[in-house]
């Protein structure tokens, strides 16, 4: 599966994304400690393969956090998947360690609305004063459990792997896998997995 033809009609396409044969048999296997927003219980899941320095990334997240707001039942699981620079890697350690003190939306939100396409780990530290997140606590945190997020980055790897994958974004809605998608089109998505039966 190639990302960019998993899903490049959006506009006024019926079919907005490709379902999973794998996924329609046994639902997608969630990590326990992968963060969570949206509606914990939500009837529709939505899990979403990023990388803080993919371009597609930045710009499908605003139509993302927007239907998840708008819509009130969706439960979105982040997978911090940092493939394409090492400071991809230091954007997802930060983030993952900021869950530890309640704030790994914040610091997913300030690292992703970074304009431009790849970001130095310079940039992404500066972003981090704008999360309202702790910043000596996240370094502490970062240091501290460095192996445990090693290991979650490498499970959410091995997931991406296992799914066939090919880069980011991804996004696992349902029983079906997208990329790229705008605002209609995560609702057109919302909708279709709805009708298969949500999550």
């Amino acid at each position: 599966m190639n990302r960019r033809t998993v899903l490049t009609a959006l506009a006024g396409a019926p079919v907005v994304f490709s379902a999973c044969e794998a996924l329609a048999r046994t639902p997608l296997p969630v990590d326990p400690q992968a963060p969570v927003g949206g509606n914990p219980k939500g009837d529709v899941t939505i899990v979403a393969f990023f990388d803080y320095n993919c371009g597609y990334c930045k710009k499908a997240a605003p139509d993302l956090d927007r239907i998840v707001a708008q819509d009130g039942r969706i439960r979105l699981i982040y997978l911090d998947w940092p493939i394409l620079t090492k400071a991809s890697v230091y954007g997802a350690l930060v983030a993952l360690a900021a869950k530890r003190q309640g704030k790994y939306e914040a610091v997913y939100r300030a690292l992703i609305a970074l304009p431009g396409g790849r970001v130095s780990e310079d940039q992404m530290r500066a972003a981090l004063a704008t999360s309202g997140a702790d910043l000596d606590r996240l370094q502490r945190d970062a240091d501290a459990h460095r192996t445990e997020i090693v290991a979650q980055i490498k499970r959410n790897a091995a997931l991406a792997q296992k799914l066939g994958l090919q880069g980011t974004p991804t996004y696992v809605i349902g029983s079906g896998v997208a990329s790229t998608l705008d605002y209609e089109g995560f609702k057109a998505a919302v909708a279709q997995a709805r009708a298969r039966g949500g999550r």
